[in-house]
């Protein structure tokens, strides 16, 4: 038990100094080549950030704990909207980019709801798996030649978002410290996992409730960390890009990936999981929506959500 304590608390901090240096080097990314930052943080901070839950969904369709992975997967995406949105618009108001309203947050509903249809049965075959990995690399590739496109027609505010963000010497150095913002992130998510499995599973909790719990929670933390530090950087456009683009890659790139690897079968799943995330990812068009801002009220609601269905999860 002392060990698993221990576990959580270094990867806490890890979690911490991952996300400092991932996002100060991917606004410094942005900034060079001349791309809005909300781009970053819908694909390559997205990506990075998402690499936990990538590594622990695959580990668990290969050991045979499909539960675990598509828990994993539906309970990072309704913490990474109902808690770190909340926590990270608490914090700061953040403002919204009028193309994240239009497109990435409508495309994210999408997903999620063509991925509850696809799940109706509780399986995820490795011809959707493949579906979706397909649609992942069309959503990637779109977005950068938009963004090259409308950099072109739109320098001035692209060159006014990134006015105060502080460029490192080169390109390496933004590379390297991307890198090892990325692996500090990583080696923090896996001991906080590791020590929260185990506690919990000394308490004896259920594979599908940890998936949906303890385990989303912690592959989601690289989020969170970086979301937070995003705000009170004041880089709404990361913040809040690299969570839609974290959901939107947890459902196309990872159980596209462990379904290719292994067909998921997942009965422990509940209409209630599927229904939660469905509500969060709905309920963000309309408060960000307003104002084109995501208030501090708004982010009050959305983490009293996420505690009231966890209250109700693990009574189930």
């Amino acid at each position: 038990m002392i060990l698993s304590t221990l576990q959580i608390v270094f990867g806490l901090l890890f979690l911490f100094f991952g996300a400092e240096g991932l996002v100060r080097a991917s606004s410094s990314l942005a900034k060079r080549f001349g791309v809005s930052p909300l781009i970053i943080g819908l694909t390559i901070v997205a990506l990075g950030t998402s690499t936990p839950e990538l590594i622990v969904s695959v580990k668990a369709a290969l050991a045979g704990q499909p539960a675990l992975s598509v828990g994993n997967v539906v309970g990072s995406n309704i913490f990474n909207i109902a808690v770190i949105l909340g926590i990270a618009s608490i914090i700061s108001p953040l403002r919204v980019d009028v193309k994240l309203l239009k497109t990435d947050t409508p495309i994210m509903i999408v997903v999620s709801c063509l991925f509850a249809i696809l799940f109706i049965d509780h399986r995820i075959s490795r011809l959707e798996g493949s579906f979706f990995i397909v649609l992942v690399i069309i959503y990637t590739a779109l977005n950068f030649i938009l963004a090259k496109k409308s950099g072109k027609q739109d320098e001035k505010k692209i060159a006014e978002e990134t006015s105060e963000i502080k460029l490192f010497k080169n390109i390496y150095i933004d590379l390297a410290v991307l890198a090892a913002g990325l692996f500090i992130l990583f080696t923090g998510a896996n001991w906080f996992i590791a020590g929260s499995v185990q506690i919990a599973r000394a308490f004896g909790i259920s594979e599908a409730v940890i998936g949906l719990t303890l385990v989303s929670v912690g592959t989601s933390l690289p989020e969170l960390a970086t979301s937070v530090v995003a705000a009170i950087r004041k880089n709404a456009d990361i913040a809040i890009g690299n969570i839609v683009g974290s959901n939107l890659m947890n459902i196309l790139c990872i159980l596209g990936i462990s379904a290719t690897i292994t067909p998921i079968h997942a009965a422990d799943i509940l209409n209630l999981d599927i229904g939660t995330m469905l509500f969060f990812a709905f309920l963000l068009l309309p408060f960000i929506r307003t104002g084109y801002r995501l208030e501090r009220w708004e982010g009050i609601i959305l983490f009293s959500g996420y505690m009231a269905y966890l209250f109700f999860r693990i009574r189930l």
